[in-house]
This record gives C-alpha cells, sequence and structure tokens, in this order.
C-alpha cells in the first residue's frame, strides 16, 4: 500500500508540475527577447518544485521527474522496481497535465503562445541535436548533483532543502528555456508531446528522444560524480 501512496503522489506532483509549468508557458509565452513570459515560466516551474516538496516529499521524496529518480537509483536510494513505478507514474501524470491543459485552452479558446503545449524543442539551438543533448546533459547534471547534494544526510539542511531545489530549478530555466525549452525531466516533455501529437504537431515528438537522453544521461552522470565526491574512500 505504502508504495501506491508513492506512485499516486508522484503522478500528482507531474500533473501539478506540468499543468502550472507548461499552462505557464502557454498563457504568457517563452520570449527571451521580452523577458516576461521566459521569466515567469522558470519561476512557474520553480515554485511547482518548493511547494511539491514540501506536499509530497513526505510521501514520495517528490522525483516528479525519472532524471531525478534515475539519480536516487544510481546512488542507491531506492530499487529497480521502485524506480520503474515512479517513472510510469510520472509519465501518466504529465499526460493527465498535459490533457487538463488541452481542455482548458480549448473550451477557453486561449491562444496557446508556446504552439505546443509548452513542449520542448531544438529551435533556440538551430536544430541542433548534438547542442540540444548537451544543454540538457549539462543542466540536468546541475540540477540532479544539486538534489543529491541537499538531500544527503550528511549535508544537513533539514526543511530547506525543497527551497535550494526549486530555486535551482528557476536558475536552469533561467539559461535553458530560450535554447531547448528547458526539459531537465523526460516525463515533463514526453506529456505535452504526445498531446501536441494528437493535436497535429508531431515535430515536438520526433525530437523527443533528446528531451529523454539528455537528461537521464546528465542524471548518471550526476549520480556517479556526486558518489565519488562524497564516498570517503
Amino acid at each position: 500500500m505504502n508504495n501506491i501512496k508513492k506512485y499516486v503522489a508522484e503522478c500528482i506532483g507531474t500533473m501539478v508540475l506540468v499543468i502550472l509549468g507548461c499552462g505557464t508557458a502557454m498563457l504568457v509565452g517563452c520570449d527571451a527577447v521580452n523577458g516576461g513570459g521566459y521569466i515567469l515560466t522558470a519561476l512557474a516551474f520553480g515554485l511547482v518544485i518548493v511547494g511539491m516538496a514540501y506536499c509530497m516529499g513526505n510521501i514520495s521524496g517528490c522525483h516528479i521527474n525519472p532524471a531525478v529518480s534515475l539519480g536516487v537509483l544510481i546512488s542507491g536510494g531506492m530499487s529497480v522496481a521502485d524506480f520503474v513505478g515512479y517513472v510510469i507514474s510520472q509519465c501518466i501524470g504529465a499526460l493527465i497535465g498535459s490533457g487538463v491543459l488541452a481542455l482548458i485552452f480549448g473550451l477557453g479558446g486561449v491562444t496557446d503562445k508556446t504552439g505546443g503545449f509548452g513542449t520542448n524543442g531544438l529551435a533556440g539551438v538551430n536544430d541542433s541535436i548534438a547542442a540540444g543533448l548537451l544543454v540538457e546533459c549539462i543542466l540536468t547534471f546541475i540540477f540532479v548533483l544539486t538534489i543529491l547534494g541537499v538531500t544527503s544526510k550528511k549535508a544537513g539542511h533539514g526543511s530547506f532543502g525543497g527551497l535550494v531545489i526549486g530555486l535551482t530549478l528557476t536558475l536552469v530555466h533561467i539559461l535553458g528555456i530560450g535554447l531547448t525549452g528547458t526539459s531537465v525531466n523526460p516525463a515533463r516533455s514526453f506529456g505535452p508531446a504526445v498531446v501536441a501529437a494528437i493535436s497535429g504537431n508531431t515535430t515536438p515528438i520526433v525530437q523527443l528522444w533528446v528531451f529523454i537522453v539528455g537528461p537521464l544521461a546528465g542524471a548518471a552522470l550526476a549520480a556517479v560524480t556526486y558518489k565519488f565526491l562524497e564516498s570517503d574512500k
């Protein structure tokens, strides 16, 4: 029963992340030139993590991100079975969140200023797959490394961990939005890409693999690096 509660918490948390993060991007746009929507979107993603960390953290750890779960798995913080359960739950949550956004924007006749439910893409790096992979790998490395450090038993950050993690996600979004839209989260990319494809925009789902491979590679590198740095050996 406890495992089921963890999976439900991960599903809800990822759903909220997509609704509020991608929903903000859809509503205000992510124009780096004007800047307003850009910053609002970065803050939306970061603040969701702060809220969910204090809401769901005591239940599931509030990963709400397959890359984070992979980092925790490699660090020895969860079983393979739980990792699979978390990832499935996160992807379901992202799909539900994207479906809710499609319903809200469709029924309300609101213009989606991203043109694809807040999906990620390579337009900011001139459609360069290599650049996109590098951006996502580096940003996810920074994000997951921070999470592992903040949540380490040796760190002793106590109740401030959720705030630090949320601010770090905001920070990586500030750089990444203009490049790839900032994924650092395969589930967050998966849900909107699927719903966009159903709506007739297939470009995001064609590029989706970049936003799965890049974040997972960055997370794995972060986990290995932190294990090395923290080890007494």
